[in-house]
């Protein structure tokens, strides 16, 4: 049994997408970054597909190379073949969106590490553990990246392993075209249709756009093309035909496309042409790779070259399993699949990155209540909040499962010691003790200061919210969560909702799962819910119903503390445990109240501090864990 069921070989970039849509690339103000090129693209593609998938290619020393490595990891995917060239610059690509038709790009691909792939950087043993083995059209533009290619699809037909061709065909990066022609798709070239023709023998899948059978072909008639490539490849033959679909031949060509086997097309409305054909090869492997007929294989492909023509970015816009099952099931409701709030829905909240399946997090984001304490200034809170991560991260040990919670307003320098740590970082919104809810003022009137954060913090608001609240009250904060939940996913931003009825009015077994159905019911979905510690079980199984009735792939519940003294939520812990959707708690002044107040008021040290919030940090993931752990020995 082999661990990979698919290896794609070849180009590897970096793309800065344009975020204006509709303007020339001239005018674009701002980018938003991406992984790129089509095997790069196949690799996570095929991985969001549940793949087992793996990229050979090269990719700088630098920033951006870090950036794709740890990209690809988080989408899944096999990064052993991902080898850093100390020498080069990972590749480059400007892109926009100006029409349906029109998508200017600029290739900064002059010497770039994905070009210097040799054959030496093609491991047998990796190879040895595919299924099967794609490679793309640039790679054999260049003698040394050929040979590379070449060295890979011969060790995959010694294992037995399949190969496949995306023909991928762009003129400029075979040096046909100006560096301003990057979004030219076709230049007849004897040349290039003699260095395809010499490998198409080689490959058992082959695919294309009509004009790149054209160029593997050697004849801008599209049968009398195809018919040329059949004559060197028994390889079955995709023709991608755009809004018409594709077909695939496995024997001898017919006079016409339509006689070919097809799958079915979806009517929907294009949006970004970009990336679509690595959506639509990621889609075909699927279905390729687990024994389906064309028909089917071809509906999955188009399914998922749907979904890239519908969405900003290549591989962000490509589906899960699970969003693509939920899609061929339920259809098109909406043809800008982007603006099909559903079915975004489903792609956002099954395309997270990283398992937070466990949740210890140290809750330290307070303002108001350090702020009352004796001796507090600004600044000495700040320097406090960075003893806490300390404390948080001497707990974590560079161990997964762990978090914080911290503000920008009195923590920033905390916060960003924070970046890249491993942890979990949850960062709050809300004015503290407002009512109805006011954000603070970094937020902005628009909530655009949420577009300065980085992807990696988890935007969290508390909402003092009651079910028995004037109509008034209602409305202003729902609108206020409502505007912040468009804005976190705008900003590409996981969101956290936490609600506090009990400091409200009085609440019971319903209170919380009645809130939680309202704000469903306006079109929020919280990635996390931050709730109460509820003493029975009634009141967890209430709320814990109404989040998965609505949303079954929600991240999870966190535990709040309250100030509860340890036994108390030591009881707590023991009935919210027993709940699946509940992955872990997020606590504070339980573990730096007292070290609070001591360091602030001069009669304790910085080590001191650190050490006790320690202990006290320590002694309740040891709770929680125990509780989970009695939980599943329960069961």
């Amino acid at each position: 049994m082999k661990a990979l069921d698919v290896i794609t070989i070849g180009r590897a970039s970096v793309d800065l997408y344009g975020a204006q849509v509709g303007g020339r690339l001239e005018d674009m103000g701002s980018f938003q970054k991406y992984i790129g090129g089509s095997p790069c693209n196949i690799a996570a593609g095929t991985a969001r597909l549940g793949l087992k998938s793996a990229l050979i290619t090269r990719v700088g020393d630098e920033h951006m190379g870090r950036f794709i490595r740890e990209e690809l990891a988080r989408e899944g995917v096999d990064v052993r073949g991902v080898l850093t060239d100390r020498e080069r610059l990972t590749a480059l690509v400007l892109l926009g969106i100006r029409d349906e038709t029109q998508f200017p790009l600029i290739f900064y691909r002059e010497n770039c590490a994905d070009m210097a792939l040799c054959e030496e950087d093609i491991d047998p043993a990796l190879i040895g553990d595919a299924r099967a083995v794609v490679a793309t059209g640039t790679h054999l533009s260049h003698p040394r990246t050929e040979a590379a290619v070449l060295k890979a699809l011969r060790l995959a037909r010694e294992t037995g392993a399949q190969t496949a061709l995306d023909i991928d065909y762009r003129p400029n990066l075979w040096g046909l075209a100006g560096h301003g022609d990057g979004e030219s798709r076709f230049i007849e070239s004897a040349a290039v249709t003699a260095k395809l023709q010499g490998t198409l023998h080689l490959f058992d899948l082959i695919v294309g756009t009509e004009e790149e059978f054209h160029i593997a072909g050697g004849s801008t008639d599209t049968i009398a093309a195809l018919r040329a490539v059949r004559a060197v490849s028994g390889a079955a033959l995709v023709c991608k035909r755009g809004a018409a679909g594709a077909v695939a031949f496995t024997g001898a060509i017919p006079d016409t496309l339509d006689e070919g086997e097809a799958g079915p097309g979806f009517p929907i409305e294009v949006f970004n042409v970009l990336g679509a054909g690595d959506g639509f090869m990621s889609g075909l492997i699927k279905g390729w790779l687990d024994g389906e007929t064309w028909p089917v294989a071809l509906t999955y492909a188009n399914a998922c070259g749907a979904f890239a023509v519908s969405r900003h970015g290549c591989t962000p816009a490509y589906p899960s399993l699970a969003e693509l099952e939920f899609f061929l099931k339920r259809g098109v409701v909406e043809k800008a699949l982007r603006k099909d709030a559903a079915l975004e829905q489903v792609h956002w909240a099954t395309n997270r990155h990283k398992d937070w399946s466990t949740m210890r997090v140290f809750a330290f984001d307070h303002r108001m209540q350090l702020e009352a304490m004796a001796g507090a200034t600004p600044e000495k809170i700040g320097a406090f909040k960075q003893l806490c991560l300390k404390a948080a991260m001497q707990v974590q040990d560079g161990r997964p499962g762990y978090g914080i919670l911290c503000d920008s307003r009195l923590g920033r320098e905390a916060l960003y010691a924070a970046a890249g740590t491993g942890l979990w970082i949850g960062r709050p919104v809300e004015w503290p003790g407002s009512r109805p809810l006011v954000l603070e003022p970094e937020i902005g009137p628009d909530f655009g200061g949420v577009q300065e954060w980085p992807l990696e913090h988890v935007c969290k608001v508390l909402c003092f919210y009651h079910p028995d609240d004037t109509p008034e009250m209602k409305a202003e904060q729902e609108a206020t969560v409502l505007r912040l939940f468009h804005a976190c996913r705008r900003n590409r931003l996981e969101m956290l909702l936490e609600i506090i009825p009990s400091k409200v009015a009085a609440v019971d077994d319903d209170t919380s799962a009645t809130i939680i159905q309202r704000f469903y019911d306006l079109g929020v979905y919280p990635d996390w819910w931050k709730l109460e510690p509820f003493t029975n079980a009634a009141a967890w199984e209430k709320a814990c119903a109404a989040i998965t009735r609505n949303d079954p792939h929600v991240r999870g519940i966190v535990v709040l503390g309250l100030d509860a003294p340890l036994d108390q939520l030591a009881a707590s812990f023991a009935v919210a445990a027993r709940q699946d959707l509940v992955k872990g708690f997020a606590v504070g002044r339980t573990i730096f109240a007292e070290a609070a107040r001591e360091w602030l008021g001069g009669r304790m040290s910085d080590a001191a501090a650190v050490a006790d919030m320690v202990a006290k940090y320590q002694q309740l993931c040891g709770v929680w864990d125990a509780a989970r752990a009695s939980k599943e020995l329960a069961a």
